[in-house]
């Protein structure tokens, strides 16, 4: 059935919906570009006006991002610093011409005929990311878009052309990439943790020389940043799916010391549950090599579970030890025993047996020590 929204109007799919039902990935939105039309146009037809730099409407009934065919103009610095024209004249070569890859440069007309004037096609059939025209080094952002797109395709065979890492390279090497925002680069960081393959965004930023413009702390030790990005698939059983990338991101950092990881999140700007996650991870880190030097104490036990603030925030343990089972079975049998026996010190109990105030802290403090000693002497 037509749509008389668009009746008449030369409309295009574009972007990734085009790229990803070719590849028979999962197709999630929709985005089409408007040819040889203005804005007052799309309003008369029922448009609803969202775009702020550039003409975009929302398509009155499915909600979908219709946007005005455009070319963009560097001026300035970073991946704000484009002067955009939109008008009836740009054509959808015009507009395709401006976009990062080729895979993201191909169109549809709403019966399904191709339009590839860049070749994505053939480049998604030799599983190639490869730039659209010398102006990718226009955008910064597009280093860190590019990796991305590596970390969600590379189980696919995707590579990056070799004259697209150069120019990647070049980027970096300019001090280009050094004027993105924090917030983007986070942005860019937290859709790469959620994808198949995230070392490969950071073994790319790595090889093109952005890490260490952008993440210095992760890009200092080739060995260790090797051995971090191994542990991203090594994540305890949370139950849940959507932790995913914030177990990822603490797993990454977890051996950086607190200065340098507190760097690193105050730079990108990293949202506050981002970074008690990796604090807890980090403690937790500690705790099991110190445990391989020296049995466990109660002292240590629990500093490890007033760190982690376990008392207050209970469902935080057991992931945790679900973490530390990874480093060593036998010792996550233990600390799990101990948070059992710790758990039955009940601030109550010691409230009826009149202990207040500093009083009552430090005698619980002693009973759960107390219990985790003779937890630890039952396993030994």
């Amino acid at each position: 059935m037509s749509d008389p929204h668009v009746e008449g109007l030369q409309v295009y799919r574009v972007g990734g919906a085009v790229r990803d039902a070719r590849l028979g990935w999962p197709v999630v939105d929709q985005d089409w570009v408007v040819v040889g039309t203005t804005p007052e146009e799309m309003r008369r037809r029922g448009f609803r006006p969202v775009g702020r730099d550039f003409p975009v409407f929302l398509h009155p009934d499915t909600h979908e991002e219709y946007a005005l065919a455009r070319t963009e103009r560097k001026q300035g610095h970073g991946y704000t610093g484009f002067v955009v024209h939109a008008s009836p004249q740009v054509t959808l070569e015009e507009d395709l011409a401006r976009r990062d890859l080729t895979i993201n440069a191909m169109a549809e007309t709403p019966d399904g005929a191709l339009v590839d004037p860049f070749h994505g096609q053939r480049d998604l059939e030799v599983r190639r990311l490869r730039h659209v025209s010398q102006a990718f080094v226009e955008d910064p952002l597009r280093v860190l878009r590019t990796a991305r797109f590596l970390a969600r395709y590379q189980g696919l065979g995707f590579r990056i052309a070799d004259e697209t890492l150069a120019l990647m390279q070049r980027l970096a090497d300019s001090g280009e990439i050094r004027h993105l925002v924090a917030e983007r680069v986070w942005q860019e960081t937290e859709k790469a943790l959620g994808e198949p393959s995230p070392q490969a965004y950071f073994q790319c930023l790595q090889a093109c020389h952005a890490l260490g413009e952008l993440m210095p702390e992760l890009a200092e030790d080739d060995a260790a940043l090797d051995k971090a990005l191994s542990r991203l698939d090594q994540l305890p059983d949370t139950g849940t799916g959507t932790l995913v990338p914030q177990w990822r991101w603490a797993r990454l950092c977890e051996h950086l010391g607190e200065p340098a990881r507190e760097a690193l999140h105050d730079r990108l700007r990293i949202p506050n549950a981002w970074r008690d996650l990796a604090r807890q991870v980090a403690l937790t880190r500690e705790l099991c090599l110190e445990v391989e030097r020296q049995a466990p104490s109660g002292d240590q036990l629990l500093g490890w579970l007033n760190a982690i603030d376990a008392w207050r925030r209970q469902a935080r343990v057991e992931p945790l030890l679900g973490l530390v089972k990874l480093f060593d079975t036998a010792l996550a049998g233990v600390l799990g025993h101990a948070w059992q026996r710790a758990q039955q010190i009940a601030p109550r109990q010691l409230l009826e047996e009149g202990y207040q105030g500093a009083a009552l802290g430090q005698e619980l403090a002693r009973r759960r020590r107390q219990a985790i000693e003779a937890s630890l002497n039952e396993g030994r």
